[in-house]
């Protein structure tokens, strides 16, 4: 029996004026795994996000979603409603909102800005609220503005914005970037904790962080549009072919 998957990806190509960013790229990815994405830079990493969220089209290949839903013949808040989360690297919040402001107009459902903030919460959303700032460990600072937070903190606030709206996938664009070490830390014992409840790609090129949220999780490592490996971080670590390309260069970015 065919074994279903949350993200299934199927010789996708993708060619941008010429050059090829995604070459006959196969990714499967199981429901409430976390799978940690690494690769050079121009290895595809943004490209594949942009594809999953369609961002971008492919020029051929399939890519489904949970029961062969085609999202190639989706558009970007059609995939985002079906349940698919995307966070970027550099962090995006209401910065002249409160914490609490920013998860209360992220939580699910058709709202406007005016409505959203100026209706009475119901008790749920207001315990959804509670729940979510507890996970993300800004409940003590949920009537500061996130233009106050330090940089960590607005990195997790917007996880908790991505959360408040229950998606299925969350795609994680290098979080730990600009963090401190203890931030870092912080911010994949969050992600760790996500896995199995949701399922969650992570691109990060930060090998330490990698090393922690991938555990004996598997890793796949991308190099000029397609994957080059996949395997546990001591297989990826001692693999030539990755040190060749990534690890011997120390860190790189997309």
């Amino acid at each position: 029996m065919k074994k279903e998957f949350i993200l299934a990806v199927e010789g996708v190509n993708k060619e941008f004026d010429g050059f090829k960013a995604i070459s006959d790229l196969n990714f499967f990815l199981d429901q409430g795994e976390m799978r940690v994405i690494i690769g050079p830079n121009g290895a595809g990493k943004s490209t594949f996000f942009d594809l999953l969220t369609g961002r971008t089209k492919p020029d051929t290949g399939k890519i489904e979603f949970g029961r062969a839903t085609d999202l190639t013949a989706l558009n970007e808040y059609e995939i985002n409603r079906l349940g698919i989360g995307r966070k970027f690297q550099t962090p995006s919040v209401y910065v002249d909102h409160t914490v609490y402001e920013n998860v209360l107009l992220s939580l699910k459902g058709p709202r406007g800005v005016f409505s959203t903030l100026f209706h009475r919460t119901t008790p749920a959303q207001r315990a959804r609220i509670d729940e979510l700032l507890e996970l993300i460990r800004l409940g003590p600072k949920r009537d500061l503005r996130a233009g106050q937070l330090a940089h960590g903190e607005k990195q997790w606030l917007e996880i908790g914005m991505l959360l408040a709206q229950d998606p299925q996938v969350l795609l994680v664009d290098e979080p730990a970037a600009g963090m401190t070490d203890e931030e870092t830390h912080r911010t994949g014992e969050l992600l760790i904790s996500l896995a199995g409840k949701h399922s969650l790609v992570v691109v990060e090129h930060d090998m330490t962080f990698v090393r922690q949220i991938a555990q004996d999780r598997k890793i796949t490592v991308l190099h000029q549009g397609h994957v080059l490996c996949e395997g546990r971080f001591e297989e990826i670590q001692a693999d030539p072919q990755v040190r060749a390309v990534y690890l011997g260069r120390g860190k790189t970015h997309k």
